[in-house]
């Protein structure tokens, strides 16, 4: 059997595409290049589906939420807040898993923040 080999891209709609991809690059620093091509750092990657009554996402209407690794969570949770970005007061620890933040994007995705255990 054919197996995927990880995550080739994630996408997204936006009114305004490059603001977007640039927010992502000052506020999360994301540098990818022309193209979009980014690359990311080795490790573990989750692929989970949730109920469609979940309120992990933030809104309702968001189907789906990307999740990116960080280093120190706290740092990166400061970060966002002196660019003025829109993060959640709560972050949540799970026991062997790590630790969480969110943070919403300027088209208004929520987008999670983990710290791996």
């Amino acid at each position: 059997m054919e197996r995927v080999l990880g995550i080739g891209g994630y996408f997204l709609r936006a009114a305004d595409p490059d603001a977007l991809s640039a927010w992502y690059r000052d506020c999360l620093g994301l540098d990818a290049d022309d193209n979009g091509l980014w690359r990311q750092e080795a490790g573990p990657t989750v692929f989970a589906a949730f109920g469609s009554d979940t309120d992990h996402f933030g809104s309702c209407t968001q189907q789906s939420m990307l999740n990116f690794r960080v280093r120190d969570l706290d740092a990166m949770l400061a970060q966002l807040r002196a660019k003025g970005a829109d993060v959640a007061q709560e972050t949540q620890d799970m026991e062997g898993v790590g630790r969480f933040g969110w943070v919403t994007d300027p088209a208004g995705n929520r987008v999670e923040l983990w710290q791996p255990a």
